[in-house]
Formats: C-alpha cells, structure tokens, sequence
C-alpha cells in the first residue's frame, strides 16, 4: 500500500504510463438484486420489530422473533465454519498501532489506518520478506505482476520477534503458496 501525503487526487492514466489503458473502457459494476440495494437504503428496523408484510399477512408476533433466533443461529454456525477453516491451516498475523499483515488460506491482506488491500494467491506472483539489520521494521512485500508490487510494514515490539515473523510467515507461504 502506498501512502501519500498530497490531496486525494486520482491520476489521469493514458497509454503513456500504463500500456494496457484503452480508453472509454471501463470495469463491470457489481449488480446487486433488487433486495440488496432495497436493504442499503433503508434504515436498521428496531429490534424485536415485527416486520410489514408480517403483520399484513396476519402471523402471530412470535413467529417473526423466532425466525430472527433462527437467523442467528444460522450466523453463528457461519462464523463456527469459518473459525473450522481458520484452523485447518496456518495462520501469520501481525499488527502494530496502524497497520497489520495477515496471510492465511484466503491469501495476504495489509492494513493501514482504514485502507485495506487485499491478494488471493492465485493473483500473487510472489512475496518478499525483509527484516532489517539494524530496526524493528517487518516489511513483507506482495508482487502481483512483473510491474506492480505492494508492501506493508509493521514495527515490532522487541527485535527478537522480527525473525519468529520471518519463520511463521514462510510456515504459511510453504502451506499455500505455490511457486
């Protein structure tokens, strides 16, 4: 991730600084359905609020409530599978007072401040670790084509941690990252 100091002005690109710029050619936007962007716009019901076509259909208070217990405990047996993923494999995580590096079997994810990036190691062409010398600077670098790369840093506690960094972040890329 690249931080910068001057206005948040995005960059004009033209053939001249990026040669796979066509102009007038744009990404696809997301479509949602019509229920997403419906629920985007309007505002959080109460809890405990029975919903309109509820009532309308004439069903019992309590039928609403228990299919909201229902939805929860759907959620919650989400986060229990995700948590059951988590844990089949290693996971490297460090973070400092503004940022942190995470890489598990999804892929790598910087954090800095409120900007996120994240790399699915099917994109990722390669990592680069550095620790330094002398400091206590762990940056870990994610080259995603020949010409682009993104790094993260993370100030350690102590130096001893940096190279234990080292180690488990190389444990994870053995694990998912193929060469």
């Amino acid at each position: 991730m690249e931080q910068r100091i001057d206005p948040n002005t995005q960059p004009a690109y033209a053939a001249g600084t990026d040669p796979a710029y066509i102009p007038g050619l744009t990404a696809p936007l997301a479509v949602g359905t019509p229920e997403a962007d419906q629920e985007k716009t309007e505002e959080p019901a109460p809890e405990g609020a029975v919903p309109d076509d509820a009532l309308a259909e004439g069903a019992p208070e309590g039928s609403a409530a228990d299919s909201g217990s229902e939805d929860a405990k759907d959620g919650e047996q989400e986060e229990h599978e995700k948590d059951e993923k988590g844990e089949n494999g290693p996971v490297f995580e460090v973070s400092d007072r503004r940022g942190s590096i995470t890489a598990d079997r999804d892929g790598i994810r910087f954090r800095l401040d409120d900007q996120e990036a994240e790399f699915h190691w099917d994109e990722v062409g390669a990592v680069e670790v550095k620790v330094p010398r002398f400091g206590r600077r762990f940056t870990v670098t994610v080259h995603v084509s020949s010409r682009r790369w993104f790094n993260a840093e993370v100030e350690a506690a102590a130096r001893s941690s940096l190279k234990a960094w080292a180690e488990e972040l190389d444990v994870v890329l053995d694990a998912y990252f193929e060469e």
